[in-house]
């Protein structure tokens, strides 16, 4: 294995962790990286001798901490993050639109979450007896906090 390979193998470790870093979190990816960087650098104190694989382990740590701080000076990272902002929020239920006891229509199937029409307040509803159809008819049974529990209406 020549300078050139070896050379190939730390950097290919240096990208793999900085991959890891920006685009597949997990660990795995740097755990490779830092797989390569090592084999690169005790080749070197292998086939070159102990002060090339010095010089080598103290490039590579030099490279590795200078390539991430010039990442983060850039602000590369922040580059690639999402900057969704999510402005949604639970239910927020109105004691004096919605009550036990209330019907209501589901407007969406209840699998077993999904939509209710209470008058004209949409809501998300759980139903207590898993799937309702669509435009079934039903109550709500139970409120907890911010669920609404709800069961089929059976006509006769």
């Amino acid at each position: 294995m020549g300078y050139i390979s070896l050379i190939l193998l730390i950097l290919l470790g240096i990208v793999l962790m900085i991959l890891d870093f920006l685009v597949i979190p997990g660990g795995v990816v740097a755990i490779l990286g830092v797989l390569c960087m090592i084999g690169g650098v005790v080749t070197s104190f292998v086939q070159f001798g102990t002060t090339v694989g010095i010089l080598t382990l103290v490039l590579t740590a030099v490279i590795t901490f200078g390539s991430f701080w010039l990442m983060m000076r850039t602000k590369t990272w922040r580059k690639l993050q999402l900057k969704t902002q999510i402005d949604s929020k639970m239910n927020e239920i109105d004691s004096n639109k919605l009550k036990e006891g209330m019907e209501g229509v589901a407007i969406s199937r209840l699998a077993p979450t999904g939509t209710g029409l209470f008058g004209d307040t949409e809501a998300e509803v759980v139903s207590m007896q898993g799937f309702i159809d669509e435009n079934s008819p039903i109550l709500i049974h139970k409120i907890e906090g911010s669920k609404i529990i709800v069961e089929a209406i059976h006509q006769n």
